[in-house]
């Protein structure tokens, strides 16, 4: 198309007012070429150098963060295994707990089980000695019923304590006797 516009203005028709004169042609690009060398030579390197150091300041972050990531891991490794054994602690504190509960109230049983075993020993004792005093009682007062039954029956009153003690010792003895012969047949 421009071709068409050259021949025509060859020709001699009216130029064409959007085609440049050739001689406007040459005088641009000259400068252009001057501004795309100085843009070439100057700026393009330094636009290269600053998007390398972005480059470089990018794949550092990168590496950076990579390596934060990394520790992170290990941290949450760390933590998770801090938190494992503080909970394997804690298990077995319980487990001891639970054990040394256990032994505790063994313990108490066995020291309710001696007290309970103690105080009926105690209160066995103290039934024996309630008897014995019973049985003594009990001999004294038959010994004097069997002395007032012996003395209306002699009519003779027996006034001396010695003779009267050895009269009833004889008569217990004699109860004692049948009492050991009456258990023996049964």
């Amino acid at each position: 198309m421009t071709l068409e516009a050259l021949l025509l203005a060859a020709e001699g028709d009216v130029p064409n007012p959007l085609i440049p004169a050739i001689y406007d042609i040459v005088w641009s690009i000259i400068p252009f070429a001057l501004v795309l060398l100085l843009f070439w030579k100057l700026v393009l390197p330094r636009l290269q150098k600053t998007l390398d150091e972005r480059s470089g300041a990018i794949e550092g972050g990168i590496a950076d963060a990579q390596a934060a990531q990394v520790e992170a891991k290990e941290a949450l490794d760390k933590y998770t295994k801090l938190l494992a054994d503080a909970r394997a602690e804690a298990s077995d504190i319980r487990d001891g707990a639970r054990a040394e509960g256990a032994q505790i109230l063994a313990e108490i049983k066995q020291g309710a089980q001696s007290e309970a075993a103690r105080i009926a020993l105690t209160a066995k004792a103290q039934i024996e000695a309630e008897r014995q005093q019973a049985v003594l009682s009990l001999r004294k007062e038959v010994g004097t019923l069997a002395l007032d039954l012996a003395s209306a029956v002699v009519q003779d009153r027996l006034s001396e304590d010695a003779q009267a003690a050895a009269v009833i010792d004889k008569l217990l003895a004699e109860l004692d006797t049948e009492t050991s012969a009456s258990k023996a047949k049964k």
